[in-house]
């Protein structure tokens, strides 16, 4: 690929990032709760499904600056300092990344199945992670006490009763449906609208 085309590629690669990351912005609006597993704060989306479908079509990296394009987007909005943000492109990221990478080795139905499942998990596992080192103990310091933060969780599950606690029985639940929902919806877009991208 000789100079131009490749610089003609990038172009519409960052256009491409763009809007997705514009749709992706869009979609955390319509959010929901997840009263029976999570406190309030926490929220269902299915902003995750436009980064899936960029790292499926285009590569990781741009998956990656989907998820960059959404946050930094969402931060003029934030409620959370920023804290909010932080955790979503984390959490989001690291989905897409795993997803896409195993995909892009053999673009199959199978691969890009396995891809997802192995993206919801290293989501999973990276969500509890951050969230119980960084974005709790962040969000504590900057907006509520940690103990507010417990007892909106005791409100879900009386057996919450220690940050531990919250990320086994809320945020690893929360983060699992989460996953398992934008990935089921991000395998039957991609399909509809590989051939645009």
């Amino acid at each position: 690929m000789n100079n131009m085309a490749a610089s003609t590629v990038k172009t519409r690669n960052l256009v491409r990032v763009g809007i997705l990351g514009a749709i992706a912005f869009g979609l955390m609006f319509l959010d929901m709760p997840l009263a029976f597993v999570a406190p309030g704060f926490m929220k269902l989306d299915i902003s995750d499904v436009p980064g899936l479908i960029a790292g499926f079509a285009m590569g990781p990296v741009n998956g990656v600056l989907v998820q960059l394009v959404k946050n930094l987007l969402n931060i003029t909005k934030s409620t959370t300092g920023g804290v909010g943000e932080l955790s979503n492109f984390i959490v989001g990221s690291s989905f897409v990344l795993a997803s896409s990478l195993i995909y892009r080795r053999n673009k199959t139905i199978k691969s890009a199945l396995i891809g997802l499942v192995v993206g919801v998990l290293t989501m999973t596992a990276l969500a509890m992670a951050s969230n119980y080192f960084v974005v709790f103990p962040l969000y504590a310091k900057l907006m509520i006490p940690m103990e507010t933060i417990l007892n909106m969780g005791k409100a879900v599950n009386p057996n919450i009763d220690s940050l531990w606690s919250m990320i086994l029985l809320s945020v690893m639940p929360f983060n699992i449906i989460k996953g398992a929902i934008n990935g089921l919806v991000a395998f039957i877009a991609y399909k509809r609208v590989k051939n645009y991208l």
